[in-house]
């Protein structure tokens, strides 16, 4: 699957690899037809077909890993019809050793059985998961009032596809808006702290005039959220970002989250901001998070990552220098950057954290 939010395919759709639920690849699928082919033959050619006959136990077993129970039960027929054809020399085994492939053959057909109802709940339960995805982060559109959008997201616990990362771009009354944050945690147990976060987002867009207000807001959220739950610790980092009517400035307000990077002629730095404390800590002496302005040309772009990106080590535990890269793969559009951020950074470091990109693009005249 290409993910609700831009993830790419690896293997299946969602990356999932065969013995993670995806579909058997196309040779395990023909494995159990090519071996009953090539025993039937090797024995009709043999003098002594008996050599190849331990080659047929294998089949029914084989078979389970992708057919279902009618097709696994036709092939466990099959191998026991050639055992008990003259013509292959395959016919004298002893009872026991037919009784033995027989009982097999039945096991395997019960197994596939098994299976094949556990894999239909399983897809069941992963389309719940998927119209819960779409409905915590819909589908990010490739434009939002002037500003071109691309996102990625990879969910760090394993088998699953949301996580504790999210962000979200919304064209309101005030301008065009821009969210990514991170709650404590990941996985299924961080599922109820971003829809409450968003939802205040998306209220706060409509409603309030300054993006300090709306920080404010998504903070009052985590607080009201975690009231009367012991050692509830909520919290969650993020940045805000809303571009001005004509697209020459935008500006940020970060709450303990890292910064964006500014792309601009091949180049890219990291952009400037006031650091405030994370939304829901209320840390006293600290004050809240301030309001800066970038001011933006045409072509620029802003690449905002979450800490699964600033913070994934290599070996010899060195950060993942992330605008050093974005100034090497300069020129390349917005999916092809979030791919080969992707790619560069899964492949020489590890990454312990849910991973999410955003690439923004105000369309400057």
């Amino acid at each position: 699957m290409t993910s609700v939010r831009g993830w790419s395919s690896r293997g299946y759709r969602d990356g999932r690899g065969w013995l993670q639920g995806a579909p058997p690849p196309r040779w395990v699928r023909v494995l159990p037809v090519v071996l009953l082919g090539v025993v039937t033959a090797a024995t009709l050619i043999s003098p002594d077909g008996q050599d190849f006959a331990f080659l047929l136990g294998a089949i029914p077993p084989l078979a389970v890993l992708s057919y279902g129970p009618l097709a696994t039960a036709v092939l466990s027929c099959l191998v026991v019809l050639l055992l008990n054809v003259p013509a292959t020399h395959l016919n004298h085994p002893g009872d026991t050793d037919l009784l033995t492939v027989t009982f097999v053959a039945l096991l395997s057909v019960f197994v596939s059985y098994v299976r094949s109802h556990r894999d239909a709940q399983l897809l069941t339960e992963r389309a719940v998961g998927e119209a819960v995805q779409r409905a915590v982060l819909p589908p990010l559109p490739e434009r939002v009032g002037a500003v071109r959008c691309v996102g990625l997201y990879r969910a760090a616990q394993h088998g699953t596809l949301v996580g504790g990362d999210f962000f979200d771009v919304r064209d309101g009354p005030y301008g065009v808006r821009a969210v990514m944050g991170d709650v404590r945690g990941h996985g299924l147990a961080a599922v109820a702290t971003v829809v409450s976060l968003l939802g205040a987002f998306r209220e706060a867009v409509l409603d309030l005039p300054d993006l300090e207000s709306v920080a404010t807001r998504m903070g009052r959220r985590l607080t009201v959220d975690s009231a009367g739950v012991p050692h509830a610790e909520l919290f969650a980092t993020a940045l805000l970002l809303e571009f001005s009517a004509d697209l020459r400035s935008v500006r940020i307000v970060a709450c303990g989250h890292p910064p964006p990077v500014l792309l601009r002629d091949g180049q890219a730095q990291e952009v400037a901001v006031a650091p405030g404390a994370p939304l829901g800590l209320g840390l006293v002496g600290v004050d809240p998070a301030k309001e800066v302005t970038v001011e933006l040309g045409a072509g620029d772009r802003l690449f905002i990552a979450s800490d699964g990106v600033w913070e994934a080590r290599d070996g010899a535990g060195s950060f993942y220098p992330l605008p050093e890269r974005l100034a090497g793969f300069a020129g390349v559009d917005a999916v092809a950057l979030t791919e080969l951020v992707w790619g560069d950074l899964s492949g020489r470091y590890e990454v312990r954290d849910d991973t999410t990109m955003l690439v923004l693009t105000p369309a400057i005249g």
